[in-house]
């Protein structure tokens, strides 16, 4: 089964394409898809978000679509940086920089205050235009340092255990992560729905 990711950001493709392969799914960005657009994330929630882009998607290629919007939430930051996750740290921040203004906010907050989650919310809209959510979401605490180098975005000061997300092999990470989390639950829909067959 083909689906289309509504984005074209390069790092959530991989990530998606390879979560979803097992299950008999091709993941391609919009643009590969002819939708080579950018969509305003407007919305106060990760699920209208997800579903702003991927009914903007859907509506130009009438074909079964994935949005996924995702962010961190710290409890010491009163759920902050949340919706606003990828422009907390300004328009064009890097990765390292949203990572370091988290660890400039929580300087001298404890350990066991410093509890955190990533929440992916899903939409998947069908052939037939009907809208279905999936949430997903991985616990932790936000680290003191950035440590590792793999993954994106805030996976070097989030921990799972002893390690970030970033020290993690992408299989480990997608096993427990908030997009890997929402993935299975949208796979295990599909198939229960018969919409792919196991090859």
């Amino acid at each position: 089964m083909r689906v289309i990711l509504a984005s074209n950001n390069k790092n959530k493709l991989r990530e998606m394409a390879q979560i979803l392969l097992p299950f008999g799914m091709e993941v391609i960005s919009q643009r590969d898809a002819g939708a080579d657009f950018e969509v305003e994330e407007n919305g106060t929630t990760f699920r209208e978000n997800a579903e702003i882009k991927a009914a903007a998607v859907y509506y130009k290629l009438k074909m079964p679509v994935i949005a996924d919007d995702s962010g961190l939430v710290v409890d010491a930051l009163s759920g902050a940086p949340g919706v606003y996750s990828h422009r907390f740290a300004g328009e064009n921040a890097s990765d390292r920089d949203r990572s370091l203004k988290v660890l400039s906010e929580l300087i001298n907050v404890p350990k066991d205050k410093r509890t955190a989650r990533f929440i992916c919310e899903i939409c998947y809209i069908d052939e037939n235009g009907e809208k279905h959510f999936f949430t997903g979401r991985c616990e932790g605490i936000i680290g003191t340092e950035e440590r590792g180098e793999n993954g994106f975005g805030y996976d070097p000061i989030f921990c799972v255990g002893d390690r970030t997300l970033a020290e993690m092999t992408d299989d480990e990470k997608n096993e427990i992560s908030h997009r890997g989390n929402a993935l299975r639950l949208l796979s295990k829909y599909l198939k229960e729905k018969e919409i792919y067959a196991d090859k």
